[in-house]
Order: C-alpha cells, then sequence, then structure tokens
C-alpha cells in the first residue's frame, strides 16, 4: 500500500523524494502551513520544478503519447519541443545545457533535458511514464514519454490510455526504418497497442532526414509503407500527417525547413474536415479536440493516499470520466467505503470541480489511509457507484509468451492504478484479431499472436469496467517474467454487490443534506 506522510516540520529534501515517488501532484496550498508556498521557499520550488506556470490564456488540454522503436529518436524530438515551447523553466534548461556541455554532450542537449528530467524524477524508483507539458497556439498539451523497449510496454499502456493522440516517430536512416517496421519490430507493435488501447488520431514523423540527405524518394518509400502498415492495424492513412523531420536539428518542428524544397507540406481528410500545415506542432494543432465525459458518471482511480499532519487523509488521481466536487459523497471500490468529499485541490487551487483529465486530491473526513489505497475507485454514491467484480471477460491479445497460455494461467494485471494477480479461468473463444470473429471454441491453449476472449478471475478484490462503458478502466496490461506478454479490453464485468460496507459519519450527515 501507498501512504505518504507529510509532517509540518518536513524538510525540503524529504517533500523533494515524496514528490519524486508519487504522482504528478503538489501538495495543495490550503493543506497545512509547511505546504503552503507562499509561506515556505521549499514548496515554491517544488511547484515551479513540478508544475510549470500555466498560460493565462484557458486553452483545452490534451494528451500525446510518442511511440516507436528504441532508436527513432523520441527523446531527442519530444526534448526539442518541450525545450522550445516552453515546458521547462529556464534555469533548469540552463543548468542541464551547463552540464551537458562540460561532460561533452552538448550536441545532445534535447535528449539530455528529457534523460535529466527522468533521473530527477525517478531516483530510486522504477522507470516511470514521464510528463511534461508544452503549449501550440491551441492547445495545452501533456507529452506521455514512452520509450521503445519491451519493458517499457506495461508503462505505455498505463500511458496510452490518457492519449488523444499518439506520434509514431520513425527513423528513416538506411536500415533503420526497416529494422523498426520489420515482424519483431516495436514500431509495429507500438502502433498495434495505440490502436487496441483506443488511440484512435495518430501522427507520423519521419525522423533523422538529415542522415538520407532529405531524399525525397526515400520519404516516398517510407510514407507508402508505413501506409500501408497502419493501416493493417486500423487506423485511415488519409487522415494521418506525414511529417519529414529532424528532432536533432529542429527541421519542420516548429518552423518549416528549407532542407526539403520538394515538401509542400502535410494534410489530413477527416468527417471535420480537411487541414493542412508543414511542420509537428502545426500538426498537433490540428488534432481533432477530444470530447471530455464529463457526464458519466464519477470514476477517479486512485495513484496514492496522503496522510497530511492537521489535514486528514487526501486521495490523489486522475479523473477519467464524470466530476468530483466538494459535498459529494463518494464511493471507494473494491474497499466498499463511503464518505463525505470536503474540498477538491488541484495545482495549489481549491476546485469548485474536477473534471476528466484532471489530477486532484481530496479531503476526506473519517477515513484513514489504512481503508482506502493504490487501486481503489472512487465514484459517486448516487450515481452508478463503481464496485468489485467477481470474474469478468475480456478480449486478450497475447504479444510476447515464450510458451502456451491455457486455463489457470495467473499473471499479474496492470489496469488503471491496479495491480492485481488474476487468473484465466477459460479460454471461452479464439477471435480474428482484426475483426474479432470467432476462429475456434473453447480453445486449449493461446500464443504469441493470437487473440481471445477470457473470463478472468482476480486473486483479490479489484474494480474494472467494461471498455465500452469506461474506456480507462477497459484496458490492461497482462505482466509475466518481467514484460508484458498480452494487452486486454475488458467486455463485461460481473460485478459484486456484496452487502453495504463502512459509511462514515460525515457521508450520514451529507446525505440528509
Amino acid at each position: 500500500m501507498q501512504t505518504t506522510v507529510v509532517s509540518e516540520q518536513a524538510s525540503l529534501q524529504n517533500l523533494s523524494s515524496i514528490l519524486q515517488r508519487t504522482t504528478k501532484f503538489a501538495p495543495p496550498s490550503k493543506w497545512g502551513k509547511f505546504i503552503n508556498p507562499s509561506s515556505c521557499v521549499a514548496s515554491q520550488i517544488m511547484a515551479d520544478k513540478y508544475f510549470p506556470p500555466y498560460s493565462k490564456e484557458d486553452k483545452q488540454h490534451i494528451n500525446i503519447v510518442v511511440i516507436g522503436h528504441v532508436d527513432s529518436g523520441k527523446s531527442t524530438t519530444t526534448g526539442h519541443l518541450i525545450y522550445k515551447c516552453g515546458g521547462i523553466d529556464q534555469r533548469t534548461i540552463e543548468k542541464f545545457e551547463k552540464e551537458a556541455a562540460e561532460l561533452g554532450k552538448g550536441s545532445f542537449k534535447y535528449a539530455w533535458v528529457l534523460d535529466k528530467l527522468k533521473s530527477e524524477r525517478e531516483r530510486g524508483i522504477t522507470i516511470d511514464i514521464a510528463l511534461w507539458k508544452f503549449q501550440t497556439s491551441k492547445y495545452e498539451v501533456t507529452v506521455i514519454d514512452a520509450p521503445g523497449h519491451r519493458d517499457f510496454i506495461k508503462n505505455m499502456i498505463t500511458g496510452t490510455s490518457q492519449a488523444d493522440c499518439a506520434i509514431l516517430i520513425i527513423a528513416s536512416g538506411t536500415g533503420e526504418f526497416e529494422a523498426g517496421i520489420s515482424k519483431d519490430g516495436q514500431t509495429r507493435e507500438h502502433a498495434l497497442l495505440a490502436f487496441t488501447l483506443g488511440v484512435r488520431q495518430l501522427i507520423v514523423a519521419l525522423n533523422k532526414m538529415d542522415t538520407c540527405k532529405w531524399s525525397q524518394d526515400r520519404y516516398n518509400e517510407i510514407v507508402k509503407e508505413t501506409s500501408n502498415f497502419i493501416k493493417k492495424v486500423g487506423y485511415n492513412p488519409k487522415s494521418v500527417p506525414f511529417v519529414p523531420i529532424s528532432g536533432f536539428n529542429g527541421d519542420n518542428m516548429i518552423e518549416a525547413s528549407t532542407n526539403c524544397p520538394w515538401y509542400k507540406g502535410w494534410e489530413k481528410e477527416t468527417k471535420a474536415g480537411k487541414s493542412t500545415g508543414k511542420t509537428l506542432l502545426e500538426a498537433i494543432d490540428a488534432i481533432e479536440p477530444p470530447v471530455r465525459p464529463t457526464d458519466k458518471p464519477l470514476r477517479l482511480p486512485l495513484q496514492d493516499v496522503y496522510k497530511i499532519s492537521g489535514i486528514g487523509t487526501v486521495p490523489v488521481g486522475r479523473v477519467e470520466t464524470g466530476v468530483i466536487k466538494p459535498g459529494m459523497v463518494v464511493t471507494f471500490a473494491p474497499a466498499n467505503v463511503t464518505t463525505e468529499v470536503k474540498s477538491v485541490e488541484m495545482h495549489h487551487q481549491q476546485l469548485q470541480a474536477g473534471n476528466p483529465g484532471d489530477n486532484v486530491g481530496f479531503n476526506v473526513k473519517n477515513v484513514s489511509v489504512k481503508e482506502v489505497r493504490r487501486g481503489n475507485v472512487a465514484g459517486d454514491s448516487k450515481n452508478d457507484p463503481p464496485a468489485g467484480c467477481d470474474s469478468f471477460n475480456a478480449q486478450v491479445i497475447v504479444l510476447n509468451h515464450p510458451g502456451q497460455v491455457g486455463n489457470g494461467y495467473a499473471p499479474v494485471l496492470d489496469c488503471h492504478t491496479a495491480h492485481i494477480a488474476c487468473k484465466f479461468a477459460e479460454l471461452l473463444e479464439k477471435i480474428d484479431r482484426r475483426t474479432g470473429k470467432s476462429v475456434e471454441d473453447k480453445p486449449k491453449f493461446i500464443k504469441s499472436g493470437d487473440a481471445a476472449i477470457v473470463k478472468m478471475i482476480p486473486s483479490k478484490p479489484m474494480c474494472v469496467e467494461s471498455f465500452t462503458d469506461f474506456p480507462p478502466l477497459g484496458r490492461f496490461a497482462v505482466r509475466d517474467m518481467r514484460q508484458t506478454v498480452a494487452v486486454g479490453v475488458i467486455k463485461s464485468v460481473e460485478k459484486n454487490t456484496g452487502g453495504s460496507g463502512k459509511v462514515t459519519k460525515a457521508a450520514q450527515k451529507a446525505g440528509k443534506k
């Protein structure tokens, strides 16, 4: 269980390490004298470091995931965008540039900025998806940096579940493109994962065009090959911008390059109409704005639970659907605990409402940190509250398993913030990956490359939902042997409606209002 205690005497070092171990959440200003930014330099440093100041304009927030082969240049390209478009404060950039120059890595400053941020955030913990922000003329963009090694696929799954668009970075160098797109290359796997997990918008950036002398023939060859393979995955190439770039030199990243006079720009056609542009930044600006599911019932998977001295219990997490408001009576599943929300905060500010996409902390009364934990889901007790499940049926795609998978197999599932062993109780049918049609009833085994409908039983209480009702709570990664062996999408859930759990006095009082 992840519980973090912040005492009023906490040192800067402790607060720093707490924030590095936890989520994108800065302890709110109102809760406790120590963590009021105006009264404590330490908190102000934390606030600046973890939350670059927001622009005065209220731009819509979107999330993008960066995918592609391990050496495609994801870090350099991502670093360049953040570096130029404002995700990192100037002091930090200058410090990193100086360190890079001293170590003779000045030429890799964009990737270096990213690596430094990564190590600063991850010192002492397992590698997690790193989050940074930058701005376009239209959007406030959060980048989910998904490294290309196989070990990172689990992280990519928890990351892509939040993504509105994927940017597929392709290395254009001779041999590099072919390696990434080969049968066992990561380019293919990442694109399939993004589509399977519901990321329907895609941008393809052909990186390292300088290594093939900005050859138009090479560009055309890669666009043709990539169009064929993303079509097989499920994307429509006509709705995908293809942008030739150099993440290292900056060509066509933010400003149009003069190195490719033959390049007339990208275009994409969707139901909303046709859009055109030249740069990667313009392609990001042309992402169709997501419709945030505010009208759905509240689902808020907990990432952590804090105990803050003088304040009480503060669960933290990302609102996936619905809205959380002060005064609302929430139920935590599968803990089956119901209580009142006293206040909701984000980025040091009290909120009247936390909306989908917001990472919030909320103060609850009469609930101890022992009763709710990471992986629990909060929902509105009066509007289709979440519940634990006895079993669920899922469509599972086996990506990478050395043997065969049969009934009784019990790997660990990562679904939203939950991390729980689940048994493959029964393989119901083997299906065609693309069409979803049944090809075999009750197969004895499934192996790498197969897709199947499987009845799954969690080893301990767990809260999940069907993908069609609540997508972020309806997709998962299957982990075994320290790698992701399969991914899945939940079709139906057998909920546990067992009895009424703990209802706090605060909840009873609020219910009578």
